[in-house]
């Protein structure tokens, strides 16, 4: 379906990483380390085995952390923040750096393992501009691994592959895994300053462009230092 190579990602690794504490005390969450490598080399890894060959990398929170551990990547933009500019905006001010065409951007702290080929390249090849605006991966709820039980999903999805977010009050059978592919396009008439992902999401569905790709594989919520530690059985001694 893809038009063209999707070959640049931004990975969103400004947070304040507060639910991590103590463990971000130190250091800033996409530096905490998951069965000894960080959750933003893990990130890289998996976009860079997906095919991505250009990357950016916003920072906040011990961002000069951030900056030194990245020094030595010469295929890594940096956008530091000065003021906290959430997913919507941060991805709006790296806009600059991520050419006019669809790219992605993951969540530092999606930890995933891909089914039987790379999650990065079965979105690259879902991709149609021609009907998208946004991409998201979607994750069967049964198939989220972390402290997730009570948690009522994030969106529905469409025989014609259409995501559709759950209505208040009722549960959806998916939850959005922190990995996108977006269009610049999608960014028109965005607000300045802060603000979320799911006001431009919410826009691309009133539209009919907003659409999701099932998670094939196995998805883990590493949102405290005990999932975090829960999951590193899964891990141990695998790269990715």
């Amino acid at each position: 379906m893809s038009a063209g190579r999707i070959d640049r990602a931004m990975v969103l690794a400004a947070g304040l990483g507060k639910r991590m504490r103590p463990l971000t005390d130190d250091r800033p969450k996409p530096l905490v380390k998951l069965a000894g490598r960080s959750l933003l080399d893990r990130a890289l890894d998996s976009l860079a085995a997906g095919g991505i060959i250009a990357f950016v990398v916003n920072s906040h929170y011990k961002g000069g952390m951030i900056e030194a551990h990245l020094a030595n990547r010469d295929d890594i933009t940096l956008s530091p923040e000065d003021v906290l500019l959430e997913t919507g905006g941060g991805v709006k001010a790296a806009l600059p750096h991520l050419g006019g065409d669809a790219f992605f951007v993951v969540n530092s702290d999606a930890v995933w393992r891909d089914g039987k080929e790379s999650t990065i390249a079965r979105m690259a090849a879902q991709w149609d501009g021609a009907v998208m605006d946004a991409l998201l991966l979607l994750v069967p709820m049964q198939a989220v691994a972390g402290n997730m039980a009570n948690h009522p999903g994030d969106y529905h999805l469409e025989s014609d592959g259409r995501a559709q977010r759950r209505a208040q009050g009722e549960t959806a059978p998916f939850l959005f895994g922190g990995i996108q592919i977006l269009h610049p396009r999608l960014f028109e008439g965005a607000p300045d300053g802060p603000f979320s992902l799911n006001i431009l999401y919410d826009r691309a569905q009133q539209a009919g462009r907003l659409h999701g790709l099932r998670h094939d594989g196995e998805w883990y919520h590493v949102g405290t230092p005990e999932e975090l530690a829960a999951t590193e059985p899964a891990f141990a001694g695998v790269r990715q």
